[in-house]
């Protein structure tokens, strides 16, 4: 039986859910790249912040399911550093679903969601040395900038960024 994937807007109750794919994923893609005490702290703070994000309702929250299990979501809207463009600010899927290709598909909502709201670009930050996150970036059309930056946590050494966009499709 083939796979089946759904796209849905997240709703105030998917607090744990998002929280979970985020905290997973989050450990294993920066986790390495932090203090053990600062991963851990990233990682429970990831586990609980989304029913607040939720409740805010400020930005749209896509969650994807495979097989009616939930493995992956995006938060996105208007740019919050480039006036004019859409901003993919959060994209996340859990370990267990890389490969399977629920996260193509939320991306490929995203981006519907993106173009019907007007925008003619999107862009987004993502880790300069996650090679995954890169070649999936640049298998969906999305391409450097050149713009980096760095962020910083409690302790340990910064973590590189690196700025990819891409245009909307229909646009």
């Amino acid at each position: 039986m083939p796979d089946v994937f759904t796209v849905r807007p997240a709703e105030p109750g998917d607090g744990d859910i998002l929280g979970e794919i985020h905290a997973v994923s989050w450990g294993v893609s920066h986790g390495p790249l932090c203090t053990p005490k600062v991963a851990a702290a990233g990682v429970e703070e990831r586990r609980t912040k989304w029913h607040g994000v939720l409740a805010e309702g400020v930005d749209t929250i896509l969650l994807a399911c495979l097989n009616e299990q939930p493995g992956a979501f995006a938060k996105f809207g208007a740019s919050t550093s480039r006036p004019g463009l859409a901003e993919i600010q959060t994209f996340f899927a859990h370990p267990d679903v890389w490969g399977s290709g629920v996260a193509r598909v939320l991306l490929t909502a995203v981006l519907d969601r993106v173009r019907d709201a007007g925008y003619d670009d999107v862009h987004l930050w993502t880790l300069r040395d996650s090679a995954q996150a890169r070649r999936f970036y640049a298998k969906n059309g999305f391409a450097g900038t050149g713009r980096t930056h760095d962020h910083h946590f409690e302790e340990g050494p910064p973590v590189a960024l690196v700025e990819l966009e891409r245009a909307v499709p229909g646009r």
